[in-house]
């Protein structure tokens, strides 16, 4: 029998998988697996949720013109220039859909977030990986892989899951070689995360020219995951084009108000940063001092490499069996490690604790010559 067929293209991906939640036999479960913010969200923000049940019936406003203009306020930007979606992987999907398609192509960094190869393939681009330097975008090797078919660069930055980054000068080196008319696309997820004075998470190059698009999320510092909300700053013709493919209602009424009560708590947004920023750098610290190879983080993540691949299994399921999931990263091509979450002081406690434990049993005992 015969029936419907789908385009090839669809079969030349797996599903995502996101991290997991549970633990059959584990009533307690420690979550490190999925990079969610480390206090979940402002207390605002479900107060609010709470507010619009009583008008779900309601229709939201699908130009989202009060969250936009919320973003806007936070950080001076242009709410013309913005566009909301049910999470920033809507809005890159969009991108890929108005500017792949077969016969072009899409390039990204060989560890980048694996939503663009997945959107890119089922758009029907080839999607081109290039290499990088010490799990670093390089953008040395990008440039070298621009033929007259590329369309599309995409740069999380910091990347997921390396938690590495390119500097302002790098990203803005890579825009002025790439061709113009190659749309770069700069995924900011964890941009709050970030430290260092200098980065924007590509708001000037997005409004040096009419080429490059940042894209952020609700999902990670604000604690939103759930509810599904990210925003795009771009170039006002690009904004059109979101917004002509975009579905007329792509944001909930509910995602809205938690989002705009949440920018209004920027004090939270500091104080989980300050908590990352400390809780990363001891926790490093502690794992690297088991022995344990740590990369660098600009993120609320560690990627940490137990050198061989058997390793990492054995070490995932040590944790598994005392309640703590992490991400085993075998499908980013990098099978000796585990990315592992910022979480609260008492989790990052527990996993440094449960990973010394890890290394003293596992490692050969020293001796005398």
């Amino acid at each position: 029998m015969t029936g419907p067929k789908p385009r090839p293209e669809i079969f030349s991906v797996h599903s995502y998988v996101g991290g997991e939640s549970k633990l059959p036999g584990h009533n307690r479960v420690v979550k490190l697996s999925s990079n969610e913010g480390a206090f979940g969200p402002p207390p605002a923000a479900i107060a609010a949720l709470a507010e619009t049940g009583l008008d779900i019936h309601r229709y939201p406003d699908g130009g989202m013109a009060a969250l936009r203009d919320a973003i806007g306020r936070t950080y001076a930007l242009d709410p013309a220039q913005i566009v909301c979606g049910n999470g920033s992987d809507d809005l890159l999907q969009l991108l890929i859909q108005a500017y792949g398609g077969a016969g072009t192509e899409l390039i990204m960094s060989a560890h980048g977030f694996s939503i663009y190869e997945i959107a890119g393939k089922l758009a029907g681009c080839i999607v081109r990986k290039a290499p990088e330097r010490n799990l670093t975008t390089d953008v040395d090797a990008i440039l070298a892989l621009i033929t007259p078919a590329t369309r599309m660069i995409f740069i999380a930055n910091p990347n997921n899951p390396t938690g590495t980054m390119i500097s302002n000068a790098e990203m803005r080196r890579l825009r002025e070689q790439a061709p113009p008319d190659v749309l770069l696309v700069i995924d900011a997820a964890y941009a709050e995360y970030v430290d260092q004075p200098d980065y924007d998470g590509g708001i000037s190059l997005v409004g040096a020219g009419n080429n490059t698009v940042m894209t952020r999320t609700f999902s990670k510092i604000y604690g939103l995951g759930g509810v599904r909300l990210g925003w795009a700053y771009a170039p006002p013709a690009i904004v059109d084009v979101l917004n002509r493919m975009r579905g007329p209602f792509n944001v909930s009424a509910t995602a809205a108000a938690a989002g705009i009560a949440a920018l209004g708590d920027q004090n939270w947004i500091a104080n989980g940063r300050a908590h990352n920023s400390r809780a990363r750098t001891m926790l490093a610290a502690r794992l690297a001092a088991t022995g344990l190879k740590i990369h660098p983080s600009a993120a609320n993540f560690l990627l940490v490499d137990f050198l061989t691949p058997e390793r990492a299994i054995t070490a995932d399921q040590f944790l598994r069996a005392r309640g703590i999931i992490v991400r085993h990263v075998r499908s980013y091509g990098l099978p000796s490690c585990l990315r592992i979450t910022i979480g609260t002081a008492e989790e990052c406690d527990l996993i440094a604790e449960t990973l010394k434990e890890f290394q003293d049993i596992s490692q050969p005992a020293l001796t005398d010559g």
